[in-house]
Parts: structure tokens; C-alpha cells; sequence
């Protein structure tokens, strides 16, 4: 390794999620390799199968016998979708620094090196990869894209260029104290300032290439389940110690609004005699008393239930088959 990204000691993890990437899994091994020549300290690549319908896995498979047991293969049962898969990998991945990356040669593993040692030697937790020069198409991907880098910064408040890049570099004790499920892999900055400061997050400039082999697994459809997700971030964010608060202020809102109509229906009643069984306005008052009640007890209910049971440690998003087991200092990569 070079002088000026000379890194203190440290194991590395590198996950790539796969999913009908049978043309795309070998090229991308061995750039890492490439990548990762004279590295230092003991590294591993966790190719993690999402499920394919495709060669994907034999050709994981093959690759692990080909380079040896530091490439590790985790076989999901079926297709949980990406945030699943990348879950799945930072579970099995040991080191003490874990990057993610795409699995179809658009990230270049040239990039972690420069990355770790900026995460290590500056003491960050998070350094997420910035795509300057993205090669994708103009309206499908950059624009949609900027559009959401834009809103997601300013509703979370963690500002960074780029959010949709996998290529990041994590502390790994930080990433693993959070737990991924839906949408949420695009989303890893904002959940990582729930556990710690947006100081500690950086983003570093990265080589993107044109994907040469196989076809993208997302489009335009994916801005709405984005959008969803992006609520769930904004009030987890928000309210994660305060969930009421939030809730709460809906429901007295509505509570408030029936308060006013009933007592304005009461006056008409009661003060000018008239008769209000008919007027819709009565229905209406009713019902925002009833929505109001719902926000303020189901909905505060509801949502800490989804937090627990995403976060008891014992549910996961994604089944995997059984993996080998590896001694402490077993399935490694040291350089000679």
C-alpha cells in the first residue's frame, strides 16, 4: 500500500449484493483483487445472492474455489430485494470496516482503498461514494436523482450529494447497530445519524462506469416506494424517542377541528333553534373526532409495534441458507 493512504490496523469486509448478475460476478472478483493487491491487513469479499434465477450462484461458488475461502458466498432463499440482501451481508461480513458496493461493475473497487483510509485516518463512521461523472441515462436515473438527493437532504438534514451510491465505507460496529428493511439501503446516511452525529459522515468523489453486462433491476417505478420510505426516515428521525409527539399532534389537531364544528353545530341548535340532523357538517364533525381518537392511540400503537419487531435482534428481513462456519482466523485475505 501506498505512503499517503497508510491506515492503522484494521480488517475489511467488502459486501456486493447480486441478483441475475451471472455475466457481471467473475469480472467484478477479480477487479477486486486487482484492487486489493499488496492490501495490508486481512480482507474478505461476501458475495451475497439475492436470490437469482440465473448462474449467479454457481458462478459465486466458482469464484470462492477459484480465489479461495476469503470469498465468501451468503445464498438468500429467494429474492428479498436489495436492502434485504445488503442486510444479509453486513450480518455475515467481520471486519472492522465494511464497504458495499453494486455487483454490476458500475462501482470500481479502485475506490475502497482511498476510502477506508480516509474513514480511519480521519475518524469518521460513514464515507459514502459520490458518483461526479454518473453514466446513466439523463431522465430514467440523473434526474430523478438529484431530485431526490435534494429532498432527502433536506428532510433528514444529512446533506450529501449523492445518496443513491452503494459504494460506501462504514464503520463496522456503527452499520451493524442498524437495522436495513423496505427501501432503506438508499437511505444508510440518515439512519446512521439516528445513531450517530452528521459530523462523522463524509463523502468521498468515486469512479461510476457504464454497465456493460446485463440490465438495470430498477426504474422509475421505485420513486414511490422511495417516497414512502422517505416518510418513515423523516419520522424516525424526528420522533424515535417521541412517537406521540408526532401522532399526537395530528390527532389534537383533528380533535380541535371537531371541537370547533360541534360547538358551532351546538350554537345552531341551542342558539338559533334550527335544526342540524341533516347537515353534512354534523357528519363531518364526527368523523374528524373519530380520526382524531385513531391518531392518537392505533397510530402510535402501530408504529412502535413495527419498530420492535424490526428491531428485537431476533427478525430479520431475508432467510439465508446455512453458511460454513470459519475459524477466527480463517477465510482471509493477507497479503504475502
Amino acid at each position: 500500500m501506498s505512503a499517503e493512504l497508510s491506515i492503522p490496523p484494521h480488517s475489511l469486509s467488502i459486501v456486493v449484493p447480486f441478483y441475475n448478475e451471472e455475466d457481471n460476478i467473475a469480472p467484478l472478483v477479480k477487479r477486486v483483487h486487482e484492487a486489493l493487491v499488496g492490501y495490508d491487513y486481512p480482507w474478505e469479499l461476501v458475495l451475497v445472492d439475492d436470490g437469482s434465477s440465473d448462474a449467479t450462484v454457481d458462478r459465486a461458488v466458482q469464484c470462492s474455489r477459484e480465489y479461495g475461502p476469503h470469498v465468501r458466498v451468503v445464498e438468500l432463499t429467494r429474492n428479498f430485494k436489495q436492502t434485504a440482501a445488503m442486510q444479509a451481508g453486513i450480518d455475515a461480513a467481520r471486519g472492522d470496516v465494511i464497504v458495499t458496493m453494486d455487483g454490476d461493475l458500475q462501482n470500481d473497487p479502485i475506490d475502497i482503498p482511498r476510502m477506508v483510509a480516509r474513514l480511519i485516518n480521519e475518524d469518521l463512521d460513514l464515507v459514502a461514494g459520490w458518483r461526479q461523472n454518473r453514466q446513466d441515462g439523463l431522465f430514467l436515473r440523473k434526474i430523478p436523482s438529484k431530485i431526490a438527493n435534494k429532498l432527502i437532504a433536506r428532510m433528514t438534514g444529512v446533506h450529501l450529494r449523492d445518496y443513491g451510491c452503494s459504494l460506501k465505507a462504514f464503520r463496522g460496529s456503527v452499520i451493524k447497530s442498524v437495522r436495513l428493511y423496505g427501501e432503506m439501503h438508499r437511505f444508510i446516511p440518515a439512519w446512521l445519524a439516528t445513531v450517530t452525529t452528521p459530523r462523522r459522515i463524509a463523502q468521498e468523489p468515486t469512479t461510476h462506469h457504464a454497465r456493460t453486462a446485463g440490465v438495470s433491476k430498477y426504474g422509475i417505478s421505485r420513486t414511490f416506494r422511495v417516497i414512502l420510505d422517505l416518510i418513515a426516515v423523516y419520522f424516525f428521525m424526528r420522533f424515535r424517542a417521541r412517537p406521540g409527539h408526532f401522532f399526537g399532534g395530528i390527532g389534537l389537531g383533528l380533535t380541535a377541528l371537531s371541537g370547533l364544528i360541534m360547538t358551532w353545530l351546538a350554537w345552531v341548535k341551542f342558539g338559533l333553534g334550527e335544526n342540524i340532523g341533516g347537515r353534512p357538517l354534523l357528519i363531518v364533525g364526527i368523523g374528524t373526532l373519530i380520526a382524531g381518537i385513531h391518531f392518537i392511540t392505533t397510530g402510535v400503537l402501530s408504529e412502535l409495534l413495527a419498530r420492535i419487531y424490526f428491531e428485537s435482534g431476533t427478525i430479520r428481513s431475508y432467510s439465508a441458507r446455512p453458511e460454513r462456519d470459519l475459524a477466527a482466523d480463517e477465510g482471509w485475505h493477507k497479503s504475502a
